[in-house]
């Protein structure tokens, strides 16, 4: 039999997830020139992108630029997209094992991490990973509802999720409406009665972990101003040693837009952005099994034994009147069937990348690439050394025979009346949602999949 990557033999490779980490793995495997391989993208949605999509906030649409790039790879004659088609319900690890060399698994972090504090099961406790999907017009979230009736909203932690929550709701109408946030989230939040909203840090404005763009963003919003109390906007002594031993631009910038909004006047305007540091939530009160505030710890900052800095309780609590709750305190993988899974963690069990059994001895063939890889860590370009590293990974441990590939798999899934929509059809959907578009926003989002199916069949 020929070597495995040549013409007469490609080396056969599915990816499991539509998002950054699988396009990066695709790309990268596009360098090889000497090397012929297919790539089959699949994904349980009808759509691509995975969270440029359903996670980059509608009013950051330079962000979702890259998927310019994503469509490149995948107009390419040797890569395919499968959406629509669900691993663990559509296909099993054994269909892909059967029909291809390598299987790498791309599919991300979806749920947020628990407080673990009593009162999170209230009604008007969310995830804010809910928010966001709902905003972004998931189809798995189109019909969650959330109490925008409520005046004061607490959102906990302060990374760019938490950032994208507050600004989404801060905003206007009008400044919603020329982006492409779905149709049913820019209807509730033109109504939303929501005036104040609370993000809350348990670390000092040194250990923020927003950037600087998204936190000079909070500052100009249209109907909505800013505001941190003084004495929260300091930086400790044990922080600010650290930082004169490590500087840190970008941490500076965020101290410096913290410090401004310190000491700015407020002037009225229809919202209020409230940014709190070194506190945190211990309890989530209600009435009558609603939300209805916030119990808060206030913290100080104390280095640890080894040079760590820690936010310690202070045995200081206040009261904080909130009728909604995000908590925004990071990402986590669920197990992926068939797949050795930290549970701890929250990733795929693997080293550098190659999927290990609890013994740590890899499985032959499986590979993993994202945050379902590494944690919630990282931007969207951080995909891109996972994607590499996976290629040439699965080149150097690439030793079995020749596989059908996706010709196997079309007609597995065709004899399980799967539906799948390829880019072509995806290409369609696309076009479908710009030409809906209202003047001045860049599409129109199909939000429910049968939706998107009713565009394919014209």
């Amino acid at each position: 039999m020929p070597d495995i990557g040549s013409t007469a033999n490609p080396l056969r490779v599915a990816i499991i997830g539509a998002g950054p980490a699988g396009f990066y793995t695709i790309s990268n495997f596009l360098k090889y020139k000497e090397l012929t391989v297919e790539m089959d993208l699949y994904d349980r949605l009808p759509t691509p992108y995975g969270l440029v999509r359903a996670g980059v906030a509608p009013d950051h649409q330079k962000d979702k630029s890259v998927t310019r790039a994503y469509a490149k790879s995948a107009e390419q004659p040797n890569v395919r997209f499968y959406g629509n088609v669900e691993y663990g319900k559509h296909l099993q690890l054994a269909d892909l094992q059967a029909h291809y060399h390598q299987v790498i698994f791309t599919n991300g972090a979806p749920t947020d991490r628990d407080l673990g504090i009593p009162g999170e099961d209230l009604q008007g406790s969310h995830s804010a990973t809910d928010f966001v999907a709902w905003y972004n017009g998931h189809p798995d979230f189109a019909d969650h509802q959330f109490d925008l009736s409520q005046e004061s909203v607490a959102i906990v932690g302060v990374g760019n999720v938490a950032m994208d929550v507050a600004r989404i709701l801060c905003k206007s109408y009008a400044e919603l409406a020329e982006t492409d946030i779905a149709d049913h989230a820019l209807a509730a939040l033109k109504n939303s009665q929501v005036k104040r909203v609370y993000l809350l840090g348990r670390r000092g404005p040194a250990q923020a972990a927003f950037t600087p763009p998204e936190i000079k963003e909070m500052g100009e919003l249209a109907e909505a101003e800013v505001t941190v109390p003084v004495e929260e906007a300091q930086v400790d002594a044990i922080s600010q040693q650290y930082l004169d031993a490590n500087p840190d631009k970008n941490v500076e910038k965020n101290i410096g837009f913290i410090t401004d909004y310190s000491r700015r006047v407020i002037t009225g305007k229809d919202k209020l952005l409230t940014l709190r540091f070194l506190v945190s939530p211990i309890e989530i009160i209600g009435e009558a099994g609603h939300v209805a505030a916030l119990k808060l710890a206030k913290n100080a900052i104390t280095a640890t034994a080894d040079g760590a800095i820690r936010p310690s309780a202070t045995g200081e609590e206040e009261i904080l009147e909130a009728g909604l709750v995000f908590r925004s305190v990071g990402y986590q993988g669920i197990p992926v069937s068939n797949v050795p899974f930290d549970a701890k963690k929250g990733t795929i069990r693997n080293i550098e990348g190659r999927v290990v059994d609890e013994s740590g001895e890899a499985v032959t063939g499986l590979y993993t690439a994202g945050w379902i890889k590494r944690g919630p860590s990282g931007v969207i370009g951080t995909n891109k050394h996972d994607g590499d590293a996976a290629s040439r990974q699965i080149q150097e441990d690439c030793t079995d025979g020749g596989k059908a590939g996706r010709a196997g798999l079309e007609e597995l899934l065709a004899n399980k009346s799967v539906r799948w929509v390829d880019y072509s059809d995806w290409q369609k959907i696309d076009e479908a949602e710009k030409s809906a578009a209202a003047e001045g926003a860049p599409r129109r989002k199909l939000t429910r999949i049968p939706e998107m199916l009713a565009v394919l069949d014209g």
